[in-house]
């Protein structure tokens, strides 16, 4: 699939996907950082969840690191999760490193499960 199949909405999430959006959290949720056992979402690795009227979904995201030796799976990983949310018609993840990962990005609920307060 390339980028340009998808026609994202811009701005935020309609109110009409606004239930689809959360399911796509939860899925995404479900993915973990092999190396920090806190989910991605929680990390604050993905940067934006746009869907299509069509019910396509992209997402742009990063890693903690550039050279990250899950470079290569894990956005497989989050295009499946996203995938098996019935509703989805189709999912492609983007990888950024700008701006670059680092632990501001972490929610309060990752700090605490990595004991950063």
């Amino acid at each position: 699939m390339e980028q340009n199949e998808f026609n994202p909405i811009s701005g935020p999430i309609p109110p009409e996907k606004q239930e689809l959006y959360d399911k796509i959290v939860k899925a995404i949720k479900t993915v973990y950082d092999p190396e920090i056992p806190v989910d991605i979402w929680e990390l604050g690795l993905i940067y934006d969840i746009q869907i299509t009227k069509e019910n396509e979904v992209v997402v742009l995201m990063t890693l903690t690191a550039p050279n990250c030796p899950e470079a290569g799976g894990l956005p497989g990983e989050v295009e499946e999760a996203i995938k098996s949310v019935p509703e989805v018609k189709d999912a492609k993840v983007f990888i950024t490193f700008d701006p670059p990962w680092d632990r501001s990005r972490m929610s309060d609920i990752a700090r605490f499960e990595l004991g950063l307060f």
